[in-house]
C-alpha cells in the first residue's frame, strides 16, 4: 500500500449518471441506475457541477483533466459544457486543463463539433468496428443498429477538424476480427485507437463470466496480431497510427511509468464523480463499498488520498506467487483489478495473464529494439541542444 501523495490530476464526471439512448448489450453501467433509484432521470445540477470544477481548479495541480463520461455525457445538451468552459476561466489558476468527452456520438452534430475543436478537446468515440462488428452488440433503445448514424458522426467530426480516438470493445464476436476492425478505423480517418476487452459477470450465472466476454486466448491473439499491423505501417521507423495499449506498455522499456491505470503498479490516481456528487475510487467501482465522499460536503484531494482510496490502489499489487515471479511482471502488474472481479471462475488471478505473456514473448523483441532507437533520438536531442542548437529538427518518437 502506497503512503504517497496523489496529485489531483485527472478526475472523471458522470453528469448523466447511467442514463445513455443505447442499450447495448455488454454495457455494465446501465445497472448502476439500481443505485440511485430515487430518480428516474439523473442530470448533475449547476451547483454540483460549479463544485466540482472549483474544486478541481483550485486544488489540482498546475496540469489538470476533466473526463465527461456517462451512461451518455452529450445528454446533459452543449450548453452544459459551454458554462464548464467559464467556469474553468472563473476558478483558474494559470493551469493547464484538458477536456475529453468519451460519447456514443448520437447527439452530435456541426454545432458540437465547433465547440470541441474551438476548445481542443480530446472525443473518444465509441464505435466498435465495421458495421457488421459494431451492430452486434451496440443497439438503440428499440433495439435498432447504430453504426451507419456513428460512422457519420465520425465523419463529421475528422472534416471539422476534432480530435478523435476511437474507442473499441473488444467482445467475444469482435476479437475474432484483428485485420478488419484496424483497417475499417485506419482507413476512415481515425488512425488512433483504443481496444477495451469486455468482461463482465454472468447475470444468470453469477457463477460464470458472461457469454460476450473476451478470453484470454482470443485477447492474447488480438493483440499479437494488432500489434503486427501497428508495425507494419511504420514509416521511417514511426508509427503512423497510435494503439494506446502499445504506446503505454512501450513506457516501461524505455524506463518510465506507464500512463494507463491498468498496467501501473497500484491503481487510484483519478476519482469518479456522479452525478450528484458521490465520489467513487473507480469508475468500474461505483459501488458502496468504495464510495469516498460526495463533493459537495468533503474536499476531492483529500478523498483521492484516503485511507480507503489507498486500499483500493493497493488491491491491484495482492497478486498470486505465479503473478510475482512473472518476468513480465513489471510490464503488465496483472493489468486491471476489475478484471479479476468481474471474472468469477478465479479472482485472484488476472483474468488476462495468458493475454499478457502471448503478447510479451511475441512483442518484447521489437518493442525492446523501438526503445533503443527512441533513446539514442532522445541523446541526440539532447547533444544538439546543448550545442546551442534549436530544437526543430526531432519531435518525440510517439
Amino acid at each position: 500500500m502506497s503512503n504517497k501523495f496523489r496529485p489531483l490530476t485527472s478526475v472523471l464526471i458522470k453528469p448523466t449518471g447511467p442514463d445513455c439512448n443505447l442499450n447495448c448489450t455488454y454495457c455494465f453501467y446501465l445497472r448502476k441506475s439500481e443505485l440511485f433509484s430515487e430518480m428516474p432521470v439523473h442530470r448533475m445540477s449547476g451547483e454540483v457541477q460549479e463544485e466540482i470544477i472549483r474544486q478541481v481548479m483550485q486544488q489540482g495541480a498546475a496540469s489538470v483533466s476533466f473526463a465527461w463520461q456517462g451512461g451518455e455525457p452529450t445528454l446533459m445538451g452543449l450548453e452544459f459544457y459551454e458554462r464548464a468552459i467559464e467556469l474553468v476561466k472563473k476558478f483558474g489558476r494559470n493551469q493547464t486543463v484538458g477536456n475529453g468527452l468519451q460519447t456514443n456520438g448520437l447527439l452530435l452534430n456541426i454545432r458540437w463539433a465547433q465547440f470541441l475543436r474551438k476548445y481542443d478537446w480530446l472525443v473518444g468515440l465509441s464505435l466498435d468496428g465495421p458495421g457488421f462488428i459494431h451492430d452486434r452488440y451496440r443497439l438503440d433503445k428499440g433495439m435498432h443498429p447504430t453504426h451507419r448514424k456513428v460512422e457519420d458522426v465520425a465523419k463529421m467530426l475528422l472534416d471539422n477538424h476534432v480530435a478523435v480516438n476511437a474507442l473499441a470493445c473488444l467482445t467475444d464476436y469482435s476479437v475474432r476480427y484483428p485485420d478488419e476492425t484496424y483497417q475499417y478505423f485506419k482507413e476512415l480517418g481515425l488512425t488512433w485507437m483504443q481496444f477495451i476487452p469486455v468482461v463482465e459477470t454472468d447475470p444468470h450465472d453469477p457463477a460464470r463470466a458472461a457469454p460476450f466476454s473476451v478470453s484470454a486466448e482470443d485477447y492474447g491473439h488480438f493483440l499479437c496480431r494488432t500489434f503486427d499491423l501497428w508495425l507494419a505501417d511504420f514509416k521511417d521507423g514511426r508509427p503512423t497510427t497510435s494503439i494506446r495499449q502499445f504506446e503505454s506498455v512501450f513506457h516501461s522499456y524505455v524506463g518510465m511509468p506507464a500512463p494507463e491505470c491498468t498496467l501501473m503498479k497500484e491503481c487510484g490516481p483519478y476519482v469518479v464523480v456522479e452525478h450528484n456528487g458521490n465520489v467513487y475510487s473507480c469508475d468500474f467501482f461505483v459501488e458502496p463499498k468504495w464510495k469516498l465522499g460526495n463533493v459537495m460536503t468533503g474536499r476531492l484531494v483529500q478523498m483521492l488520498n484516503s485511507k480507503q482510496q489507498d486500499l483500493f490502489a493497493g488491491a491491484k499489487a495482492v497478486l498470486p506467487p505465479e503473478c510475482r515471479r512473472c518476468q513480465w511482471l513489471t510490464k503488465c502488474y496483472g493489468g486491471c483489478t476489475k478484471d479479476r472481479i468481474k471474472d468469477p471462475a478465479d479472482r485472484r488471478k488476472p483474468r488476462y495473464c495468458l493475454s499478457y505473456k502471448m503478447f510479451f514473448a511475441h512483442a518484447d523483441s521489437a518493442l525492446r529494439q523501438i526503445a533503443l532507437q527512441w533513446k539514442q533520438e532522445q541523446k541526440d536531442i539532447k547533444e544538439f541542444q546543448n550545442t546551442g542548437g534549436t530544437y526543430n529538427a526531432f519531435r518525440d518518437f510517439l
